[in-house]
């Protein structure tokens, strides 16, 4: 395990190593599609687990972590989507290479407007009349409660 785990990085065509943090073993795909680091991780007989995202702060874009589990090690891939203001951020789908994937990505999609190119999407799993995007800040803004009295403090009196 500790050979291909060595092996890996140059595999995937970066000179960088891994970093262990959380019981997570990372490293950073370099210009490396996410669809070919797919293709590297199914040839390494790795199974996929599921993708983090993060909103970053101001325009720093989104930051997707595609998390795997090989023979035990989990590993974790970092990939920063940046569009423009007027663009939503571009990742192309794996969909088509694990299928596993299907519901996070589609979930991300809706949460966050991440397109995953390549794939055709359901209509929204959320509650009927929802937007795209729901959980970015510039959106989930107009959903905050208006200021006043916290709950707690509604019961004391």
């Amino acid at each position: 395990m500790t050979t291909l785990l060595d092996s890996l990085p140059q595999k995937l065509g970066t000179a960088d190593q891994w970093t262990e943090k959380g019981g997570v073993h990372w490293l950073d795909p370099g210009e490396l599609s996410v669809r070919d680091l797919c293709l590297e991780m199914i040839a390494a007989h790795a199974r996929f687990i599921t993708i983090t995202a993060y909103q970053l702060p101001k325009d720093e874009g989104i930051r997707l972590e595609y998390h795997w589990d090989l023979a035990g090690q989990l590993l974790g891939f970092p990939f920063l989507l940046k569009a423009e203001p007027s663009e939503d951020p571009k990742i192309e789908s794996i969909y088509d290479l694990t299928e596993s994937v299907d519901w996070i990505e589609r979930e991300i999609h809706e949460e966050y407007k991440v397109d995953f190119t390549g794939r055709v999407y359901e209509p929204l799993l959320m509650r009927e009349g929802d937007k795209l995007g729901v959980n970015l800040r510039e959106i989930a803004d107009i959903c905050k409660p208006e200021p006043g009295p916290s709950g707690q403090e509604e019961v004391k009196k």
